[in-house]
Protein backbone atom coordinates (compact mmCIF):
# COMPACT_ATOMS: atom_id res chain seq x y z
CA UNK A 1 0.00 0.00 0.00
CA UNK A 2 1.35 3.30 -0.83
CA UNK A 3 0.63 6.88 0.31
CA UNK A 4 -1.27 8.54 -2.71
CA UNK A 5 -1.99 11.89 -3.14
CA UNK A 6 -6.05 12.40 -4.24
CA UNK A 7 -6.78 15.14 -7.43
CA UNK A 8 -4.79 14.98 -10.81
CA UNK A 9 -3.03 18.22 -9.94
CA UNK A 10 -1.73 17.05 -7.05
CA UNK A 11 -0.43 13.85 -8.22
CA UNK A 12 0.97 16.54 -11.44
CA UNK A 13 2.39 19.07 -8.93
CA UNK A 14 3.88 15.89 -6.97
CA UNK A 15 5.96 14.62 -9.82
CA UNK A 16 6.55 18.36 -11.39
CA UNK A 17 8.38 18.94 -7.97
CA UNK A 18 10.15 15.84 -7.91
CA UNK A 19 11.27 16.73 -11.37
CA UNK A 20 12.30 20.02 -10.84
CA UNK A 21 14.55 18.78 -7.80
CA UNK A 22 16.30 16.95 -10.57
CA UNK A 23 16.94 19.92 -12.64
CA UNK A 24 17.30 22.69 -10.45
CA UNK A 25 19.09 21.50 -7.49
CA UNK A 26 19.51 25.20 -6.68
CA UNK A 27 15.91 26.22 -6.11
CA UNK A 28 15.05 25.87 -2.28
CA UNK A 29 12.11 23.11 -1.81
CA UNK A 30 9.99 25.76 -0.43
CA UNK A 31 10.02 27.43 -3.70
CA UNK A 32 9.42 24.84 -5.83
CA UNK A 33 6.32 23.98 -3.79
CA UNK A 34 5.07 27.41 -4.23
CA UNK A 35 5.37 27.03 -7.71
CA UNK A 36 3.54 24.07 -8.40
CA UNK A 37 0.59 25.66 -5.97
CA UNK A 38 0.70 28.48 -8.59
CA UNK A 39 1.11 26.28 -12.11
CA UNK A 40 -0.77 24.00 -10.49
CA UNK A 41 -3.76 25.85 -8.98
CA UNK A 42 -3.83 24.14 -5.97
CA UNK A 43 -5.91 25.14 -3.07
CA UNK A 44 -3.60 26.25 0.15
CA UNK A 45 -5.40 22.29 1.97
CA UNK A 46 -3.43 20.88 -1.23
CA UNK A 47 -0.67 23.01 -1.17
CA UNK A 48 0.01 21.98 2.40
CA UNK A 49 -0.44 18.36 1.82
CA UNK A 50 1.98 18.75 -1.03
CA UNK A 51 4.40 20.52 1.31
CA UNK A 52 4.54 17.53 3.79
CA UNK A 53 4.51 15.17 1.37
CA UNK A 54 7.08 15.82 -0.49
CA UNK A 55 9.49 17.07 2.48
CA UNK A 56 8.43 13.33 3.61
CA UNK A 57 9.96 11.75 0.71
Amino acid sequence: MSIQPEGEDLRKAVKWVSEERKFNPDKTLQKLIEEACIKFNLSPKDGDFLDRFVKSV
